[in-house]
């Protein structure tokens, strides 16, 4: 069965508001088997919702539609939609009351216009789960073809799509199968450059059928490779991602750092935590970005100490012992900071960097030239980058940089031990 999510409401167009239903909606189709290939969102004109709706009962077996279904003149959800069914609409005094008793329980008079909510398209049937004063609609349509109405509220949509639509479809569809996805996240590959290591592998997959892969550019993130099978069965569909992550990682497994929600930061703590070494860091073209990251994810205290966030050059000397005479932008230099910060907060691996953020030459570095030192117990480790971006990028990519440096660094030492 194809599903397609039609998202209605002018200020989604206008970016007053972003669609993360229409997300959500997707991500819980797939968990049940339920393929969706299109979604669209269309302004509050019914003209337009018409030429919508008809356009994806085309080409689907289900439509779920939110938004519109509140209690002003531009909610026009439910008129259109009976205007499709070639039906009226009806007032359900169940409903009615059901609203009435809602503007009662919070000591409020209903405003009038709220009865417009207990409109329901003739032969439509109302989702029993309603949060709000809007009614959720499962309205049949020719063909055996369905359309489900719920609130653009995201608690209410999703208490109605959980409760009653997505049983109701896996019901009619008479599959019973999930869509599950796995990514992997790489650092230091291009999309093109993955695409083409991988092209042998995705020329396979379209042949067998079972899994597709797709790329995703996801900028400091890195490039995600989606892995997505279908299977009867959540157990199934895990073991054709087990084995195929496993043929990824043969092929482009030195870029790959992260799986699903990990993310860089979370994987170095986890590694230090797990070799029980403490951690610090020596900022100063971040100015203290690294340690914002990593205090981000919950539990970075077991490994991680603090940051020196030294961003003037007199304070890398005095406080990282970075020497006189040096540039403060060198490998010189960011080798003393990350032995500096070592020494003075006691701990065993550290991170050092420093650079010319931009837009301006500094200290004689051409704006993008960042320096990195990686300090794994008392081995110290340099390297010089060149980043083509704007100073908010050139900082952001500094960050990644060093870390997967040190990611790298910390799966070697594991692998040693």
């Amino acid at each position: 069965m194809r599903c397609e999510i039609v998202a209605v409401g002018t200020e989604i167009l206008l970016g007053q508001i972003v669609d993360t239903n229409s997300a959500w909606i997707a991500e819980r189709l797939a968990e049940v088997g339920i393929n969706c290939h299109f979604q669209t969102v269309v302004g509050d004109n019914p003209e337009r919702m018409s030429e919508v709706l008809e356009s994806a009962l085309e080409r689907s077996e289900a439509l779920i539609v939110t938004g519109g279904l509140g209690p002003t003149q531009d909610d026009l959800t439910r008129e259109v939609v009976a205007g499709l069914m070639g039906v009226e609409l009806e007032r359900d005094i169940e409903i009615v009351e059901r609203i009435r008793e809602r503007f009662s329980s919070r000591g409020r008079p209903m405003p009038e216009n709220n009865l417009k909510q207990a409109d329901v398209p003739k032969g439509a049937m109302a989702i029993p789960d309603m949060p709000g004063t809007a009614a959720g609609l499962i309205c049949p349509m020719p063909e055996e073809k369905v359309i489900y109405l719920v609130p653009g509220v995201p608690t209410e949509m999703k208490q109605m799509l959980e409760s009653t639509v997505l049983q109701d479809l896996v019901l009619r569809s008479g599959e019973k199968s999930v869509i599950s996805s796995r990514v992997l996240k790489t650092w230091g590959h291009s999309e093109s450059g993955l695409a083409e290591d991988l092209a042998e592998e995705m020329e396979r997959l379209d042949d067998s059928g079972e899994l597709t892969l797709a790329f995703q550019a996801s900028g400091i993130e890195g490039v995600k490779v989606r892995i997505t099978a279908k299977a009867v069965n959540r157990e199934q569909a895990d073991l054709l991602l087990d084995h195929e992550e496993t043929v990824l990682r043969k092929l482009i497994g030195e870029y790959i750092f992260a799986v699903d929600h990990q993310t860089m930061e979370s994987v170095v703590l986890d590694q230090l935590k797990s070799q029980s070494l403490t951690f610090a860091t020596a900022e100063s073209i971040t100015g203290g970005m690294i340690g914002s990251r990593l205090t981000e994810v919950p539990g970075s205290s077991d490994s991680y100490v603090g940051s020196i966030v030294a961003y003037e050059a007199d304070i890398k000397r005095s406080l990282l012992n970075v020497p006189k005479g040096i540039s403060v932008v060198s490998q010189e230099a960011v080798e003393a900071m990350s032995v500096g910060v070592c020494e003075l907060l006691g701990v065993d691996v550290s991170v050092a960097v420093s650079g010319a953020a931009g837009p301006y030459p500094h200290e004689g570095q051409e704006p993008g030239t960042v320096w990195i030192a990686t300090n794994v117990e008392g081995d110290v480790e340099s390297f010089k980058v060149l980043f083509p971006f704007d100073r908010a990028q050139i900082r952001q990519f500094t960050v990644i940089t060093v870390l997967n440096a040190l990611r790298k660094r910390l799966e070697s030492n594991r692998s040693i031990s």
